[in-house]
């Protein structure tokens, strides 16, 4: 095997695991950005609720376009999900922080891995490239071979 040959197979070896790599990240980016619009969604519904009353009927969203009828009870009061399964009770304040902090949060992660995936994106077209290269080096060297043999038989 030629030298251009292994460059061959380490290159296309190598771009398998960035692709890979990069449809890995690709779903990181679409889970974060689903959490950016859920958190997007609670701050929006702090916000109308902000100006209701207790007692002030709503239609809370149960799923799949569906709603029940409820009354607010304690607007001033937020139970607030903190992970795994576990929620605490915060102030309206404190809660829409809490939202402020985590939206903040979830949009500079997205930030970095959009730059990390314009990196690899840049590595695959640089190797893609120096793929092509190779490649037509090598047919380029297989037709002159083929021709010097052809002209021996001649």
């Amino acid at each position: 095997m030629s030298n251009d040959e292994e460059e061959l197979r380490k290159i296309a070896v190598e771009l398998r695991l960035l692709e890979n790599t990069a449809e890995n990240m690709q779903s990181r980016i679409t889970f974060v950005n689903a959490a950016i619009t859920e958190l997007n969604y609670a701050n929006l519904t702090l916000d109308g609720l902000e100006k209701e009353k207790t007692d002030t009927s709503l239609f809370v969203p149960i799923g799949g376009g569906s709603y029940i009828k409820a009354k607010l009870e304690s607007p001033d009061k937020i139970i607030f999900g903190v992970g795994a399964g576990v929620a605490i009770e915060k102030t309206f304040a404190e809660a829409k922080e809490k939202i402020k902090n985590r939206l903040d949060d979830m949009e500079k992660a997205r930030s970095s891995m959009e730059q990390q995936m314009e990196q690899l994106l840049e590595r695959i077209r640089v190797d893609r490239d120096r793929l092509q290269d190779i490649s037509t080096t090598l047919n380029k060297r297989e037709r002159e071979a083929n021709v010097r043999e052809a002209k021996s038989r001649a």
